[in-house]
């Protein structure tokens, strides 16, 4: 096995790592930049009673969307509300996969290394192999 080609790929996967974190915090600065500039332009169509308009071929319309989410900690009550009242269709169970991996690890270790059999049409359950960095503490 040569040492070299393993030292070039981890060389390889951490500039990889740290171009994709410098990428996703320059995402988040430019999101937040979009999100100043077209607030104040908002605000400045609303003023002018500008509707739309087209810049360099570029048409922008002024549009109100109404948005709603459940008030702190009332989430499970909106929830039953909304079944009772026969709006159930709007509301969406869902597992977060990290809970869902620990779950079904948790359970194969408890049945003898393997899924158990009222898991096995419900479920997927793969190995993935990666490879942890961290900056050597010296």
């Amino acid at each position: 096995m040569d040492n070299n080609v393993m030292f070039e790929l981890a060389d390889r996967l951490k500039n990889l790592r740290d171009k994709k974190k410098g990428i996703e915090t320059s995402l988040k600065g430019v999101n937040d930049m979009i999100f100043e500039v077209e607030s104040a332009l908002a605000e400045f169509m609303t003023l002018s009673e500008t509707q739309n308009f087209t810049r360099s071929g570029t048409m922008f319309s002024l549009t109100t969307s109404t948005k709603a989410s459940a008030k702190a900690g009332r989430k499970d009550e909106l929830y039953a509300l909304l079944k009772d009242a026969g709006y159930g269709d709007l509301v969406v169970e869902t597992v977060n996969p990290s809970s869902l991996s620990a779950f079904v690890k948790e359970q194969i270790s408890e049945n003898n290394d393997s899924l158990p059999q009222w898991l096995e049409d419900l479920v997927n359950v793969f190995e993935k192999t990666s490879i942890s960095i961290r900056k050597n503490k010296k």
